[in-house]
């Protein structure tokens, strides 16, 4: 068995970075629209932290931003003219949908792809499913440029297969990572891939929310499945709780993150936890793993406070010697019920035993935390090698892209900046660059 790496690749937030309020069901995202963003903060922020775990011996790299804002997008829907043309009347007349056009949701990674390593997959190769992301307007355009970067950064066909996305219908509405995770004794042995859903197209008897949309489908999983060739012993299926849906929990990774054979997890967080609970156990057996379940109850966590804390919206890293960091926004640090929780979790004698707190209030406000802005790539040592390069973190490219962000971010974006024609050159004069720098000629089709 092949030892492996799981390399977190975090979304570099991109300089049209704005607060649109675009994705309804996002609790954080929705509170802040129309405020004024930082854009050029938002970036150094994600950057500090990729940086930081870099330099703790955690395998980092990134996933560059896509093209904004999106051209093809606003002269589809009948806006003409010259670029500013088509700016100018967007704003006049679909304000929203121009925002749309420009959003940078692509910095959060969860929501690229699904990933299964190369130790779960019929064939023995990594595969990546770019996510179609069809519920929102904003998001549905990114699986073009996420299959492009994809391919990009995992060429090689010997070690990588990277599948177009699923059909772009609600049937399929697939959300990526954000709604999987996996579960093992160790990252380069079999494991338990464990996919969740918000509702069953097919069956309108199943459990399904009543307020916000349920963005992830059983159809979805079941086909990504299929897709990489995973063993049905070793997959399981679950339902979120539709109620925590309603409540703003709009991807499972808002209410539970696993990590080796831990899951971390609030009581409400699966319609039956029970069930769910159980089947994970039986396919851990089969590999030679024991579950070992971390459960958060209401009574001294409420999802309330999970939700706006973002407690499980965290990253679990397994440290040299076997432990576990938990990974957390400050906001964490800032509700006193989450807080009081986290200072109890450390000193239990746990698999959890340390907190890395980051500043990531750009992202939070927008309506996402630190296991948003990553995807996780288990790896073994030949598979990292076969992969791009310059897109692993190293002190030099954070000295670099920093310079970069320097140059070509703003400082304050408001809403009235999206009609600035001046604002779409500045993001094409930057990718222009990070291609350069990136060593990734030809990532974006930028006529």
């Amino acid at each position: 068995m092949p030892s492996a790496r799981e390399y977190n690749f975090d979304g570099l937030v991109g300089p049209s970075h704005n607060y649109a309020g675009l994705s309804f069901g996002n609790v954080a995202s929705f509170s802040n629209v129309k405020s004024a963003s930082n854009p050029r903060q938002a970036a150094l922020q994600g950057l500090a932290k990729m940086r930081a775990l870099a330099a703790r011996g955690f395998a980092q790299a990134l996933l560059p931003p896509q093209s904004r804002p999106n051209f093809r997008l606003l002269r589809s829907i009948g806006f003409g003219g010259t670029d500013a043309d088509v700016l100018a009347r967007a704003y006049r007349e679909a304000p929203v949908i121009l925002a749309c056009a420009y959003s940078a949701s692509p910095m959060w990674t969860a929501n690229a792809a699904t990933v299964s390593p190369s130790a779960d997959t019929f064939d023995g190769r990594t595969h990546f499913t770019a996510a179609n992301l069809n519920n929102k307007l904003h998001r549905a355009d990114e699986h073009a440029q996420s299959s492009r970067t994809l391919r990009a950064l995992f060429s090689d066909e010997k070690h990588f297969a990277v599948h177009a996305p699923l059909p772009s219908t609600p049937a399929f509405g697939d959300e990526g990572a954000a709604n999987h995770t996996r579960l093992c004794a160790e990252h380069g042995a079999r494991g338990v891939e464990f996919f969740t859903y918000g509702k069953v197209e097919f069956d309108p008897s199943a459990p399904s929310p009543k307020k916000y949309p349920a963005r992830q489908t059983m159809e979805a999983s079941q086909a990504i499945a299929r897709l990489h060739g995973l063993d049905a012993a070793r997959t399981v299926f679950a339902s979120q709780n539709p109620d925590v849906i309603d409540q703003g929990v709009f991807h499972n990774d808002v209410i539970a993150v696993g990590n080796g054979n831990v899951l971390f997890y609030h009581e409400q967080a699966f319609h039956d936890e029970a069930a769910v609970l159980n089947k994970l156990r039986a396919a851990l057996d089969g590999v030679g793993a024991q579950l070992n379940p971390i459960r958060v109850d209401t009574r001294v966590v409420s999802v309330g406070d999970a939700v706006a804390s973002y407690l499980f919206n965290s990253q679990l890293l397994t440290k040299p010697d076997g432990k576990m960091a938990l990974v957390i926004p400050q906001e964490c640090e800032e509700n006193l019920a989450v807080a009081r929780y986290l200072e109890q979790l450390v000193a239990s004698d746990g698999p959890i035993d340390e907190l890395i707190h980051f500043d990531l209030r750009q992202s939070m406000r927008n309506g996402g935390g630190p296991a948003c802005l990553r995807l996780r790539v288990a790896l073994t040592e030949l598979e990292a090698g076969a992969m791009h390069q310059n897109v692993i973190m190293t002190e030099a490219l954070y000295a670099t892209l920093v310079e970069w962000v320097g140059k070509y971010y703003r400082d304050q974006l408001d809403p009235k900046d999206l009609a600035d024609p001046q604002l779409a050159i500045e993001c094409q004069l930057a990718l222009e660059e990070l291609m350069r720098i990136l060593a990734l000629p030809g990532l974006y089709d930028l006529t």
